[in-house]
């Protein structure tokens, strides 16, 4: 087998492939291109996408170019995928704005020097905004059959449910099917990656190009990765793990990866560090806290560099010593009124998934604090006088939870 397909699979990403023989006996004989698309709805992608950019990392380091493609054209329309109603339409300059953004990012995860594997960076807009509709329907939407496209999870769970699927997003899977036809004709490209939910759209592509060219491509799909507790991957009840640190710390990005389940761990670092597999085997028999911690490193050392992820260890330490003031903590403001907060109120604010009745349960076992002082009482109240005293509270929800609130 391909080495790129190998640790494709022996890290945990694969799921299917529309050819795999024929797949490998091509990555063997030559570099490849291939492509990852990502729509652009938002000013960062969040680690839901992080599988996907590990990918393109993965295809770098076995000597292979990557085409990042960014969805201005797509994230007009709208992804049915894994929707259950249609998604808000932004507008030019916002979509514009979020291109820019998003490119930033991945420039962090992926090897822009070496000139043979550099990623190629394509907005889709440049090539769908002057299509001619009735000339794309007689070349194009020939080759599309509406009794395919019904059978497609992304349109068939809709109707079931009854939910309204746009004209629009029905057309959507075309589109990404011409991206592919796009791509092929003018980069040579050959493979495009999706996660497991893109099956259909990446076999609309490959049999495009069959019909329309007789090239031989690929598709290549990934795991979709939910946590331990059944969670999708990328959010959380208290909201995103975004990739950019101007919207979650990279304080945050490290705790993250610190906390989660024992049972996510070895899976993790196999999928989202570049740790060899044998060293993550030499990892699993230490203590399922420094596994841990090796884990937020490596992660936060990818996205941020190895300095901020030691920072962030280091703040990390310091702030879960019993004695830490929170002065290194990163800010959480919140607006006090002048009648002040009472502290279920303050937690609620701070962590929106726990309830208040969780709260005071919470506190009646001593798992709140206060600059380390226990808080026994629920009607325990914040004033702005509290908080000008240091300039900031240290709020702590249970072990794991510590909050360095400021006006």
């Amino acid at each position: 087998m391909n080495e790129f397909l190998k640790e494709f699979k022996d890290r945990g990403y694969f799921y299917q492939c529309t050819d795999e023989k024929a797949l490998s006996k091509k990555l063997n004989e030559e570099s490849i291109k291939g492509y990852i698309g990502f729509d652009c709805t938002a000013q960062s992608l969040h680690v839901g996408s992080l599988l996907q950019i590990m990918c393109l990392r993965l295809m770098q380091k076995h000597g292979h170019k990557p085409i990042v493609l960014l969805g201005g054209g797509t994230t007009r329309i709208g992804d049915p995928s894994g929707k259950d109603k249609t998604r808000k339409i932004l507008d030019e300059d916002e979509i514009e704005n979020n291109i820019k953004s998003i490119e930033n990012i991945l420039k962090k995860f992926l090897d822009t020097k070496d000139e043979k594997t550099s990623p190629i960076f394509v907005n889709n807009y440049s090539w769908l905004k002057n299509l001619n509709y009735i000339s794309f329907l007689r070349d194009i939407g020939k080759h599309f059959t509406i009794n395919k496209m019904l059978s497609f999870d992304s349109v068939k769970l809709r109707l079931e449910r009854e939910q309204s699927l746009s004209y629009m997003e029905f057309n959507y899977m075309i589109l990404q099917a011409y991206d592919f036809l796009e791509l092929n004709k003018t980069k040579n490209c050959l493979l495009q990656i999706g996660g497991s939910d893109q099956w259909g759209n990446i076999v609309n592509g490959v049999d495009l190009i069959k019909r329309y060219s007789s090239s031989e491509v690929y598709g290549l799909t990934t795991e979709l990765i939910t946590l331990a507790s059944g969670a999708k991957m990328g959010k959380t009840e208290s909201g995103a793990i975004w990739l950019d640190k101007k919207l979650f710390s990279v304080f945050d990005y490290w705790q993250f990866w610190r906390n989660v389940d024992d049972k996510d761990v070895l899976k993790f670092l196999k999928m989202f560090t570049d740790l060899s597999l044998s060293e993550i085997k030499e990892i699993s028999n230490q203590n399922i806290n420094e596994q841990k911690i090796i884990l937020a490193n490596e992660a936060t050392s990818i996205l941020h560099g190895t300095n901020e992820a030691a920072k962030a260890e280091k703040i990390a330490k310091n702030s879960f010593s019993e004695n830490s003031s929170g002065e290194n903590l990163p800010d959480t403001k919140i607006d006090i009124p002048n009648k002040g907060f009472d502290i279920v109120n303050l937690v609620s604010v701070i962590d929106k998934k726990l309830s208040k009745s969780e709260i005071r349960r919470l506190i009646k076992s001593n798992g709140i604090k206060i600059n380390n002082e226990t808080v026994s009482d629920d009607k325990f109240k914040i004033s702005s006088e509290l908080l000008k005293k240091n300039n900031f509270i240290k709020l702590s929800i249970g072990k794991k939870k510590h909050y360095k609130i400021v006006i």
